[in-house]
């Protein structure tokens, strides 16, 4: 565990040092702080008419944090395409594998310094809601809900950016590899609305996007739940195995 610690720190140093990151987070507070905004406005202009079935966490849960799913989905490739392609690139994956450290504990080091940006972009999209509980009854349950699909949503995009990133030496091809992977498990939500498709309850199973509705609405299903963390585990995995091809 102390190794692991140990790179998680150093990988969330490099993201942090970096000026990508801190450019992710602004523009990504800034256009989900747009929606937000709007959306509040919206919430205004319809709340008398819509009556008590209508309430502005209801319109966070709808608005936002499903908005803030396709900005993160753009953005987390961004993000993972340096994890093991620059290392690649600029030699010092070699020396990364010549330490005194299983390959396990390299995969899940990085991980979870990636895990302290997604806490980071979290953190400011909770300010968002929260600045309403001084003004309005807010259902802070089903925005607590909505913010761990997108803990869940995240880890997964970072699990699956950070295996393709294992594949090549480009990090601009990291990038698009794995926007392009996720965009594919994503719209496999549409497969399971298309009744001449067989096998539809299974492409619901297996989209990304359709676990995350619930959560959106603020309903918890640990199904849902233990859906991510298998995603996330098996990419880890696969990353694992891949660069012990590498190092072999």
């Amino acid at each position: 565990m102390k190794n692991i610690f140990a790179i998680a720190g150093n990988e969330a140093r490099r993201i942090f040092v970096s000026p990508l990151a801190w450019a992710v987070l602004g523009i990504v507070q800034l256009i989900v702080g747009i929606v937000f905004v709007l959306s509040l406005l919206d919430y205004a202009r319809f709340s008398e008419q819509a009556g008590d079935s209508f309430g502005v966490s209801d319109y966070i849960g709808g608005s936002v944090f499903g908005f803030s799913v396709i900005v993160l989905l753009l953005v987390m490739p961004l993000m993972t395409m340096r994890l093991f392609a620059e290392e690649r690139k600029s030699g010092s994956l070699t020396l990364l594998f010549s330490a005194p450290v299983s390959l396990t504990e390299i995969v899940l080091g990085k991980f979870l310094g990636l895990l302290a940006f997604v806490f980071a972009v979290l953190a400011l999209l909770a300010l968002m809601p929260l600045s309403l509980v001084p003004a309005t009854h807010l259902d802070l349950g089903r925005i607590v809900a909505g913010l761990l699909g997108l803990f869940l949503l995240m880890s997964a995009f970072g699990a699956a950016g950070l295996f393709v990133s294992s594949l090549t030496r480009e990090p601009t091809i990291a990038a698009v590899g794995s926007f392009g992977l996720l965009l594919v498990i994503w719209l496999m939500n549409m497969l399971a609305f298309n009744d001449s498709i067989p096998f539809t309850s299974v492409f619901s199973y297996l989209s990304l996007i359709g676990h995350f509705e619930s959560l959106r609405r603020g309903i918890f299903s640990s199904a849902d739940a233990i859906y991510y963390i298998l995603f996330t585990a098996l990419f880890l995995w696969l990353t694992v195995q891949r660069l012990d091809m590498e190092r072999n």
